[in-house]
């Protein structure tokens, strides 16, 4: 019963299916060749975590991949013609071999090019086996399981890991054989106690060597092509030439397996050149299966999925045109999900796509299926509120290039550093800026969408609102209030009478006009005691800034007197080592929730460096394992698509003891034990207290001087704290003093 159960519900490979947004997908069948599921194919097994074809690597593929994922294995021969499982014929970039045999490395003509390095076909098993370990093969993934695992024969893999499907990749078969070492001598051994169901490689010859030795019942063979310019070594041909022949290609193999850019090339700004290529019609005509390599979630991903592999993965399995018949991936577990009751709140729009809370970054959100879009609202001077993620406009807009740079004044309440805020431009002024996206991983030269990096406009809260109303796909809306105590008191503004003027004015005030829920977010709790001093109406959300490792009873009974619910960040549910480790899972979700506090948590981002290794590289996986595992009530997200299509997945509701294992949540701290690495003694996240909570009234508000400029007079003011709430007001100061002398 539990077999059948996960394979009618999830019929689908694990880095493919992590939510289906096609509803048509249950009764459709799959556009492959046969018909069936796409075929999964884990490259050295779980490669993009460990080293690659490590005994862990294996494993950890076969426990989280769907069922009936093959295991690919590169094999090479060593100068006693045993077969090992490794990525290359040069042992030196992906283990421990020039460490351990300094002196033996050689220069040799593979494929007619002059190359050097630590070759198999000079050192015997015993060599390899005794000594050498194996490291990782790509700088930019964990050094930490280096140096760790001896490097595994194709038996070994058989026999230990057993896996359900045996993938043999065969790179050089014409090297080895000018070397006098037979690959088809050897696959034709081991086939009599190795099941093998899959060979492939780029060299004809190969195929015309092994043809008819495996009998009826033998592995299916599929030709690899590389480089379209790239020669193939025993015909003198270029791959392209032979691409445009099919039919030759049916004379010898039932497959091919082909580069990414076959079907979905890019341009050299990392962006699709649509339509795709006709290859895999062409070949499923010819009567060929269509494999596709080069899939990681590190790496190599166009603008166009917006850094979600599990988009990449679904343009060629389920475009509604054709579906490949497999993929070769490095992380075998991408797009793993279930179906929980949890809210998609966007993130300034999908500001992962556009410049945040513009026009287009809403409207993108609204497509992609977000439940809730979000407003931080912010003031100008002529007292307009309107939508945008940050006070100071040099953060988000081009206004650095204007006229504007001489309003450029320094607010220590606010920032350490001068900006240039909203409340220094009219909203007439701001309406002429140029918004841009945010970039948040500059420093890994990752940029967002460059192609719209300026698009969109600003608008004002009311035009939010009212675009919110409209939709008939979101369930709320969330309004972010901060800053509040300066803007009173230092520029005349109100924002919170802005926002429920605005919120009275579009008819959210009148439940009967719209049923879209209002939700008012702030990280000062006198914020929103005031919201609710002034409208029971709508649902408070109180933000907690800070990591935290705990959180006090006191602190939660305090929050219960005026927040619905509570915005906390990731860290704050997983501390992290500070190699990019989760180190555990700390008990503030579970806490909030015996409070009846729902919990939402910021920031879910898709780029890979965005999240601990122990996710992946998968922005999926992550939001699984907050969802399904820690049971969070809501995930926070630049990246709404990525987040609403796991929402969507019908095996989610599944039972933990029916789930396949690829959908069970990340153990915190797994990853940390395999490598042994204890957590250096550091002060745990601070304990969050109704110390933290409690502050004095927001205070009246204070006319503007029309003579004064933002900032001038303060300039002694106390700049903030670098970490905790920002609750450094005069009013505040002035509390703590009072209390002092109460003492």
């Amino acid at each position: 019963m539990g077999a059948s159960r996960v394979l009618l519900c999830c019929v689908v490979l694990i880095q493919l299916f992590a939510g289906q947004a096609d509803a048509q997908r249950s009764s459709s069948p799959w556009q492959t060749l046969s018909g069936d599921a796409p075929l999964v194919i884990a490259r050295g097994g779980f490669s993009g975590l460990f080293p690659d074809s490590s005994f862990n690597a294996y494993d950890f593929a076969k426990q989280t991949s769907v069922a009936g994922a093959a295991l690919w294995c590169d094999v090479q021969l060593t100068k006693d013609g045993a077969g090992i499982c490794f990525p290359d014929l040069k042992l030196n970039n992906a283990s421990t071999v020039e460490d351990v045999y300094p002196n033996r490395q050689k220069t040799y003509s593979v494929n007619g090019v002059s190359t050097q390095g630590w070759f198999t076909i000079d050192f015997s098993l015993r060599d390899l086996i005794s000594n050498v370990k194996l490291n990782r093969g790509i700088l930019s993934r964990s050094e930490k399981f280096n140096g760790i695992y001896a490097i595994m024969t194709v038996e070994d893999v058989t026999t230990q890991i057993k896996p359900e499907s045996f993938w043999l990749n065969v790179q050089y078969d014409a090297f080895y054989a000018q070397h006098n070492l037979s690959m088809s001598s050897f696959l034709i051994s081991a086939s009599t106690t190795v099941s093998i169901d899959y060979i492939s490689s780029p060299e004809v010859n190969f195929f015309k060597k092994i043809a008819g030795r495996f009998g009826r019942n033998g592995p299916s063979f599929v030709f690899q092509f590389l480089g379209k310019e790239d020669f193939e070594p025993t015909t003198n041909r270029t791959y392209g030439s032979i691409l445009s022949n099919l039919t030759f290609v049916k004379t010898f193999a039932s497959g091919i397996l082909v580069p990414k850019s076959y079907i979905l090339p890019l341009n050299d700004k990392q962006y699709l050149l649509l339509p795709p290529a006709s290859l895999v019609l062409d070949a499923h005509k010819a009567g060929l299966q269509v494999y596709v390599s080069g899939f990681v979630n590190d790496n190599d991903i166009a603008h166009d999925y917006s850094s979600d592999p599990v988009s990449e993965y679904l343009s060629f399995v389920d475009n509604g045109n054709f579906s490949v018949d497999g993929v070769l991936s490095d992380f075998p577990i991408t797009a793993s999900a279930s179906i929980v009751d949890f809210l998609v709140i966007s993130k300034n729009g999908a500001s992962g796509d556009y410049p945040g809370c513009t026009d287009m970054a809403y409207d993108k959100a609204i497509k992609d299926g977000a439940d809730v879009i979000d407003c931080s609202v912010q003031m100008s001077s002529d007292g307009k509120p309107f939508c945008a993620h940050s006070i100071d406009l040099s953060n988000i807009t081009n206004i650095a290039q204007t006229p504007f740079t001489k309003r450029s004044t320094h607010v220590p309440e606010i920032s350490s550093n001068d900006g240039m805020y909203t409340f220094s431009l009219t909203w007439s002024e701001i309406q002429t800026l140029k918004p841009a996206i945010s970039n948040p991983y500059r420093v890994y030269n990752m940029f967002r969408n460059p192609n719209e990096k300026n698009s969109g406009k600003f608008i004002l809260l009311s035009d939010f609102l009212n675009l919110a109303k409209t939709s008939t796909s979101l369930s709320g809306v969330l309004i972010s209030v901060e800053k509040a105590v300066y803007l009173r008191e230092k520029q005349g503004l109100d924002v919170v009478k802005a926002v429920l003027d605005t919120l009275t004015e579009t008819g959210y005030s009148n439940g009967s006009t719209t049923k879209t829920k209002v939700m008012i977010q702030s990280t000062n709790s006198s914020v929103l005691v005031d919201f609710k001093k002034q409208s029971s109406k709508y649902e408070t959300v109180y933000k907690v800034e800070e990591k935290i490792g705990d959180i006090s009873d006191s602190a939660i009974e305090d929050i219960k007197k005026f927040a619905n619910a509570v915005v906390i960040g990731k860290e704050t549910v997983f501390p992290l080592f500070d190699d990019g480790f989760i180190i555990r899972q700390t008990n503030v979700v579970e806490k909030l929730h015996k409070s009846k506090l729902p919990v939402y948590v910021e920031v879910f981002q898709n780029e890979f460096v965005s999240q601990p290794f122990d996710f992946f590289s998968d922005p999926t996986v992550e939001i699984n394992s907050y969802v399904s595992g820690a049971g969070i009530d809501g995930t926070i997200t630049e990246f709404p698509f990525t987040a609403a299509r796991y929402k969507r997945n019908r095996c989610l509701g599944t039972k933990e003891s029916l789930a396949p294992p690829y959908m069970s949540p990340v153990r915190p701290g797994f990853f940390l034990n395999l490598v042994n690495a204890i957590p250096p003694a550091q002060a745990p996240n601070p304990v969050f207290t109704d110390d933290d909570v409690t502050e004095p009234p927001l205070p009246p508000v204070t006319a503007k001087s029309p003579t004064s400029s933002p900032g001038t007079s303060f300039t002694n003011a106390q700049a903030p704290r670098p970490s905790g709430q920002t609750r450094l007001t005069l009013s505040l100061r002035l509390s703590v003093f009072a209390s002092l002398l109460l003492l």
